[in-house]
């Protein structure tokens, strides 16, 4: 893993200034969404704003451990119920499960929010609940949850979601957006400085900084495991996806490697960064779009490995 030195390493200075003044003023709306691309510290941000409402009503409640711990009396996550059943428990970061593209929020973990905010607060004024990739709300959970917000209770909502667009518009009407802006490369390039030891990246010398932070879409967190994959290959395989693969038997050898050594997030972010090597060295939009087209398919977790294998066949025949 890659040693963080600050635990701020998210911090999005106009966001934490508007959550600050909200904070001081308890000026609290009953519900929150949280927009913005993944990997640009939402879940972290969400957490110490929760903290931070919570020490307002009990300053001395350990209330930095509860929430860690995720074991606050008045603090409820919700989680898309795929990832729920496959989370070890070691791991209490969404970023760390598997993605397998097949999660939905389901009407019953709706229904037990109701019955959450039904009872009276234990430690503090108000309580909370947190959910996470609200966008994966299938409808009736969408449709009770809206009621849910529509009805008097004593709780504040906070809805995590990269893809405003899945919301149901009277949802997103009865919240108050804080929007996540990417981080710019030069943001990037900062936050590296800041709070990563840097001697201890271990960039592989075959790969171009500047390719890694613009794979990245904004966000620091996908540059820190576009790296640790790029690593985890050999140099064999990184020299051959250093620009189109003409070889079909190489092309079954490496869709082969990718789909055994690769969770389907994890395959995601090497496309991209794929995308942005091949892109710089070829400037072919057809390639580009071949590249997107493989992100759809392993989302939708169709088949990964005769995904690659295609994708890069197709790539081949191209004039490049």
């Amino acid at each position: 893993m890659i040693e963080v030195k600050k635990n701020n390493f998210f911090l999005n200075e106009e966001v934490n200034n508007c959550l600050n003044k909200i904070i001081k003023n308890k000026s609290f709306a009953n519900g929150y969404i949280f927009y913005g691309a993944e990997g640009v510290g939402k879940k972290q941000t969400a957490l110490q704003f929760i903290k931070e409402i919570f020490k307002q009503s009990s300053p001395s409640g350990n209330v930095e451990e509860r929430i860690t711990n995720n074991n606050h009396p008045d603090f409820l996550i919700i989680e898309p119920d795929s990832i729920l059943a496959t989370k070890s428990s070691r791991s209490s970061d969404l970023e760390n499960t598997i993605k397998s593209g097949s999660e939905i929020i389901k009407i019953a973990q709706i229904r037990n929010i109701k019955t959450f905010l039904s009872q009276k607060s234990i430690n503090s004024e108000k309580k909370i609940v947190l959910i996470l990739d609200a966008h994966l709300l299938n409808e009736a959970a969408s449709n009770c949850l809206l009621k849910t917000l529509e009805e008097p209770y004593n709780g504040i909502f906070i809805l995590l979601t990269s893809k405003l667009n899945l919301l149901l518009d009277t949802i997103i009407s009865r919240c108050q957006i804080v929007r996540f802006r990417s981080f710019s490369s030069e943001q990037i390039k900062s936050i590296l400085q800041e709070y990563l030891d840097t001697s201890k990246l271990n960039i592989n010398p075959k790969l171009k900084f500047e390719d890694l932070i613009n794979s990245a879409n904004g966000s620091p967190d996908q540059l820190l495991k576009n790296i640790e994959i790029w690593n985890d290959f050999s140099d064999e395989i990184i020299s051959k996806l250093d620009s189109p693969i003409k070889n079909s038997l190489e092309i079954l050898e490496i869709s082969k490697s990718i789909t055994e050594k690769l969770e389907i997030f994890q395959q995601i972010y090497l496309v991209n960064l794929i995308q942005t090597i091949w892109w710089r060295k070829t400037k072919n939009i057809d390639l580009v779009k071949k590249l997107e087209n493989l992100k759809y398919f392993l989302s939708k977790n169709i088949q990964s490995r005769l995904a690659w294998e295609i994708t890069f066949l197709k790539i081949s025949m191209e004039d490049l």
